[in-house]
């Protein structure tokens, strides 16, 4: 039975986020596997916009925001309004960057791993998701569903 490529991509992320949550759990931290991309982003730039760090991680504003929401109530964030009071400004607290520091060898070891993982397949995982990202960039996949829907519809 095909199962379908999104279910079979859901399956996938379930299964890398609950095995890198287990391991969160097991420290007893607050951390969840989505706020990785957002303290990466932060320890590197110090600050960021929610719109700029929805944009730097590839999701919609409404999603970056709860992500943000959630790490804020959590003491991992803090949040300041901006001039306009639209614009909002995202810094780690104390706490989230000794958080951060903590969970730096956690981070090292899911990238070896995630190595280990690849070199498992016949062919890189993340370069297969990089590639496909690329592609789907160059042509959405609703550009290619409506292509192979032709005039069925």
């Amino acid at each position: 039975m095909n199962i379908g490529l999104g279910t079979k991509l859901r399956q996938l992320l379930a299964e890398l986020d609950g095995d890198v949550q287990a391991v969160y759990e097991e420290l007893d931290t607050p951390f969840r596997p989505r706020f990785y991309p957002i303290v990466r982003l932060l320890l590197e730039d110090k600050e960021a916009s929610v719109g700029g760090i929805a944009e730097a991680i590839g999701v919609t504003q409404p999603a970056a925001t709860q992500t943000i929401n959630e790490m804020k109530r959590r003491g991992l964030l803090e949040v300041e309004s901006g001039p306009d009071r639209r614009s909002r400004t995202v810094r780690l607290t104390k706490d989230g960057r000794q958080l951060a520091d903590r969970l730096r060898p956690v981070w090292a070891a899911v990238h070896r791993a995630a190595a280990d993982l690849d070199a498992d397949l016949p062919l890189g995982l993340e370069a297969i998701l990089d590639a496909a990202l690329s592609a789907l960039r160059r042509r959405r996949f609703r550009a290619r569903i409506l292509k192979e829907l032709g005039d069925t519809l």
